[in-house]
């Protein structure tokens, strides 16, 4: 595994509790040559710096240094056309689920095109919610013990991380399969929920949507579009469908 690489792995922390899973983090990262560390609304503001995140990194205060604190998850996952949502929690809605296992052949194929692919972590206690996951691809799950399925933050960065520096690594000098092949300019997680709203709007105006009884007519919308992984082309042509929605208003 090159540099190159392992910029193009984002790691994102989403309402994170503990700074010292913060820093314990930073220090799994930084053991496996990532270093691209994204803190979204953590409980404790500025959590990078504070001393229990500081010990716990052990050495890696450069990875804590560098990590970007911000309230805004689709910024974070703007120009990620893959975002992979780490949970073990089933849901009725959302975006396709994969196991750790089907989902790094999509990581290498994303990295060997050069795009960039984030992986999220939710709150400690509650795991990523349905808002989170609605910024994801997929819905990804670690293949645990299925009577005790819970590993700590840290530990289950660690997984990720060891394994994916491991398929890299055996990537590195070997060309893709599909190398000569255009690559597929996906739209990123981020433009298609506002692509969804601008939907939202259009139904509302043509009175398709009632939005005091919306039943689950958005949520199904957002697991279909999150199958088909729309590329970016496709996102114009469906935003000119909810403007002409629109000005039937």
């Amino acid at each position: 595994m090159n540099n190159a690489q392992a910029q193009l792995l984002r790691w994102v922390l989403v309402e994170t509790s503990h700074p010292g899973n913060v820093g314990s983090a930073a220090r799994a990262l930084k053991t496996m040559g990532f270093s691209d560390l994204r803190l979204i609304s953590p409980k404790i503001a500025r959590v990078a710096h504070t001393s229990e995140a500081i010990a716990l990194a052990s050495g890696a205060v450069d990875i804590l240094e560098s990590s970007q604190e911000s309230s805004s998850l689709e910024s974070a996952v703007q120009d990620c056309p893959l975002v992979l949502g780490l949970t073990s929690r089933d849901r009725e809605f959302g975006p396709p689920a994969i196991s750790w296992l089907d989902a790094r052949p999509h990581i290498q194929a994303a990295i060997a095109s050069e795009q960039r692919v984030a992986l999220l972590f939710g709150p400690e206690r509650t795991g990523l919610d349905n808002h989170h996951l609605s910024l994801c691809t997929h819905r990804v799950w670690l293949d645990a013990n299925p009577l005790y399925p819970s590993l700590n933050l840290a530990q289950a960065m660690m997984v990720c991380a060891f394994t994916l520096r491991e398929a890299l690594t055996k990537d590195a000098g070997v060309a893709p399969i599909n190398s000569s092949m255009e690559v597929v300019d996906f739209a990123d997680p981020a433009a298609v929920a506002a692509m969804l709203e601008h939907w939202r709007e259009g139904l509302e105006a043509i009175g398709y949507l009632d939005p005091a009884n919306p039943k689950k007519l958005m949520p199904r919308l957002q697991a279909l579009f999150a199958r088909t992984r729309l590329h970016k082309e496709e996102i114009d042509l469906l935003r000119g469908i909810a403007k002409q929605m629109l000005s039937r208003k």
